[in-house]
């Protein structure tokens, strides 16, 4: 069984103060209700164009491995990885938009960064 270690601790200074504070009013930290019920547009528009990439570029990919179009199996395992790259984080964020914009339980705009 391993032994314990005796560590004394000590209490930290009380005078160490934010010397930038100065009590003075800070915006940073407002709750303002509005500021999270914003709709991410941009995030929106990003996300659905996510989606609709990676869904055509893993049809063209699964079209050239089944035969379908004219290309390589290296052509199509490119395109299918492409694929999946672009659809995941973009069927995330439309997913999140979309409960969020149907108010479902747990699903909010303020999930979805906003650039």
């Amino acid at each position: 069984m391993a032994s314990r270690r005796q560590v004394r601790y000590s209490h930290l200074p009380t005078d160490d103060v934010d010397d930038d504070y100065d009590g003075k009013y800070d915006p940073r930290f407002d709750y303002m209700p509005g500021s999270i019920d914003k709709i991410p547009w941009k995030s929106i528009a990003l996300a659905l164009f996510l989606l609709s990439l990676g869904s055509l570029l893993l049809f063209l990919g699964f079209f050239i491995l089944t035969g379908h179009m004219g290309g390589e199996k290296s052509q199509a395992y490119g395109l299918l990885g492409l694929g999946v790259i672009t659809f995941l984080p973009g069927f995330y964020e439309t997913r999140v938009a979309y409960y969020a914009w149907r108010g479902s339980k747990g699903y909010r705009f303020a999930q979805i960064p906003d650039y």
